[in-house]
């Protein structure tokens, strides 16, 4: 298998590198200030507030501002914008890109002393190099408080969480032959069945971590690793694996996002990460995605209303895009359920570390170029 680029964030700090310098080495002797005074001001007047006082002044003045800039690598955030814009006639400016363009511009802009956004939404490993570059201010609510705990940052907070889980096609695999646990496809009765994704580096050290606290040995698991490999076919986007096992490719996927597999199956398609039947199989990895204040913000104000609005009524969009949401409900889909969390702190200092691995493990598997 031919070695891939590294991921995020080894592979997006070498092309900023590149492009406009290290981030960190620019910072650190760069005189132009991480925090304007008038959105230090509003932010910290605000995170001192509670309750309708806060509600209605923060509205006022979001008004007053009368518009936000987001930058977002969120597919599903057009709803969440036009609920906003619609409840209070705020407009909202969005640049939308993946995630590595999302963090790249907003370091360029930052070196370049350009304050463009107001708010970044987007996922965790780009938040927590943001959040390490110290361009995010605090954001303090009730709404933040509800945030399940693996969600509320030191330097943002999640609004929604991706979940790894295991799915399956339900035309290939019936009943009790559904996997309840990751290592049952090292199997050989899986070879060709399975499939991985070849970017899924934070879903794998997660994996990895959990299986060393089961008392493994790191060789057992590496070992283990490369035996569910040897039975994948490797796919480059869960979007696409998601298509592919609805398509009948394979018939299991190892680290699916359940929101893709759930959307297949409320359309119809023969995938499914659980059924009444059948319990999810655990432990299901989270990762959170979320939003923070930037300090140089121009609409302060507008920026923490978005906040508490994805906090609130955005919620319910983001359930609809059947995404975990970050508040839990009644409904919680994963009431119940173990769930581990990747190591973020471990993803931004060591990431290359667990790129390196996840590709030797890969190595075993067949490249499904479709």
């Amino acid at each position: 298998m031919k070695k891939r680029a590294l991921i995020i964030p080894v592979a997006l700090l070498t092309a900023v590198l590149s492009a406009c310098g290290s981030p960190t080495a620019s910072s650190a002797g760069d005189s132009k200030p991480k925090v304007d005074n008038h959105a230090k001001q509003v932010f910290d007047k605000f995170n001192g507030m509670t309750g309708a006082e806060r509600t209605d002044a923060l509205v006022k003045a979001a008004k007053d501002e009368g518009t936000l800039s987001l930058y977002t690598s969120n597919t599903d955030m057009d709803d969440i914008v036009k609920g906003f814009t619609d409840k209070y006639k705020i407009d909202v400016n969005v640049y939308r890109g993946n995630s590595e363009s999302v963090l790249q511009r907003i370091l360029q802009e930052s070196k370049a002393g350009f304050a463009g956004a107001d708010l970044i939404e987007t996922n965790s490993g780009e938040l927590n190099i943001i959040g390490d570059e110290d361009l995010f201010y605090p954001y303090k609510s009730e709404f933040r408080d509800a945030v399940r705990p693996e969600g509320q940052k030191d330097d943002w907070t999640a609004d929604r969480f991706n979940a790894f889980t295991i799915a399956y096609n339900t035309d290939m695999v019936k009943g009790e032959e559904a996997p309840t646990s990751l290592d049952q496809l090292a199997d050989p009765k899986w070879k060709g069945k399975v499939s991985m994704e070849v970017g899924d580096m934070d879903w794998f050290s997660a994996m990895y971590g959990y299986y060393l606290q089961q008392g493994k040995s790191e060789q057992e698991v590496t070992d283990l690793f490369k035996a569910i490999a040897s039975n994948a076919k490797i796919v480059k986007g869960h979007t696409v694996q998601a298509e592919l096992l609805s398509a009948g490719e394979f018939a299991v996927g190892a680290s699916m996002y359940t929101h893709s597999v759930q959307k297949g199956t409320e359309q119809g398609r023969p995938i499914a990460w659980r059924t009444a039947a059948n319990p999810p199989a655990q432990p299901i990895v989270l990762r959170p995605n979320g939003a923070g204040l930037l300090g140089t913000a121009k609409h302060p104000a507008a920026a923490l209303l978005f906040m508490d609005y994805l906090l609130t009524d955005g919620q319910k969009a983001i359930a609809d895009a059947y995404r975990i949401g970050s508040v839990p409900t009644a409904d919680d889909p994963l009431a119940g359920l173990k769930t581990i969390e990747v190591d973020e702190d471990e993803m931004l200092h060591n990431a290359k570390k667990w790129d390196d691995l996840y590709a030797k493990v890969l190595e075993g598997g067949k490249v499904t170029k479709k």
